[in-house]
Order: C-alpha cells, then structure tokens, then sequence
C-alpha cells in the first residue's frame, strides 16, 4: 500500500489515501446522494415531481479525484493540473498511434528491409502539480505575524526587570554606604584634630 493525494473536482489537494502499490493514473472518487429522500420532501409538501414513481436509487456525483502521481514538495496549497494532464494523455495517445503504424509498417517489410524496430518515443511529463495559492496569497501566509508573548515569556521579562531594579537598588545602597563611611572618616578626622 501506499498513499495518493486525493483531490476536489478543482484539483485542490484535500488529503492522501491509501491505494495499491501499482496504482497510477487518476481515479474518480463519487458522492451519493439520496433522490429517494428529495422526493419524499416534496410530496410531503404539497409538491408533485415530473416522476410517477420516486427513485429509491442514490445518485452519483463526482466529488473529485485520486492521482497516482505525488504531490510535488514545496508547494503551500497543491493543485493538481487536469488540463495539462488531459493534453499529456492525448500527446501519449497520438505517440502510441504513430508506434503502432510504424510498427505495424516495419512487420509488413520484409526482414531485410526491416532496419531496426521502432520503439515508443514517450513525451515528456509536465509539470502537474502547480500552486493553487496567488502570490499574494503566499506573501500574507509567509509575512511574520506579530506573536502575543505566551506566560513563560511574560514571566521571564518580568523576573528580569526585578532583577534590574535589585542590582540598581544594590549599586545605590552601596553607594550610600561609601558616603557614610566617607562621613565618618571626616568626623573622626574632626574628633582627632
């Protein structure tokens, strides 16, 4: 198993899923809805339908697709092409059609005329998976929002401050105290003399 991006009916990635190991290409993925229910609704209602007889058949809608092909990285909301995807599968099928008659040719020569057998000439894949934001979109997503300061960072700064206003206090007291001795030197001094 492994996973597949699924898509809605834009090709907006929605989520991965798990398919079979050789999955590959792109699969359908319906909703149901219930016709049945509808029809009910409207008798109950007082409303008559076109039908004499309700449909207890749910109806299929198609709600988007699983691709076999993975989400290429760096892209902040994948899309997936469908456009490029149905132009490289008609370019594989006009590839396959010119093999088959050049093959089909190269049988009909005879063996020493052959040459070598043709082979398929595959196009190269396109880039399917785009960015489904605009660039303006990005900018906002990617522009650094101003972050209110959680409880631990409010505490820290706070514990800093009060250790600021300590170390102040501390130097003003030591201040002081160099006066007062400096007084009483002064005085003794006095008293001495």
């Amino acid at each position: 198993m492994k996973a597949a991006p699924k898509v809605n009916i834009d090709g907006l990635y929605i989520e991965d899923t798990l398919v079979d190991d050789t999955f590959s290409g792109i699969v359908p993925f319906y909703s149901h809805t219930e016709q049945g229910t509808l029809d009910s609704l409207t008798k109950t209602q007082g409303m008559t339908t076109e039908l004499d007889e309700p449909s207890n058949e749910p109806e299929s809608n198609i709600s988007g697709y699983i691709i076999g092909i993975p989400v290429t990285p760096g892209l902040y909301q994948p899309r997936f092409d469908m456009a490029a995807w149905n132009g490289y599968q008609a370019t594989i099928s006009v590839a396959q059609d010119s093999f088959q008659q050049a093959l089909s040719g190269w049988h009909t020569l005879p063996e020493e005329q052959r040459g070598d057998k043709p082979v398929v000439e595959s196009p190269p894949q396109p880039t399917l998976w785009i960015e489904g934001l605009t660039q303006e979109e990005i900018e906002e997503l990617t522009s650094p929002q101003p972050q209110e300061p959680n409880e631990v960072d409010r505490l820290g700064s706070e514990m800093v401050a009060r250790e600021l206003e300590a170390m102040e206090l501390r130097q003003q007291n030591e201040a002081q105290g160099a006066q007062i001795v400096g007084l009483e030197l002064r005085l003794l001094s006095l008293e001495n003399s």
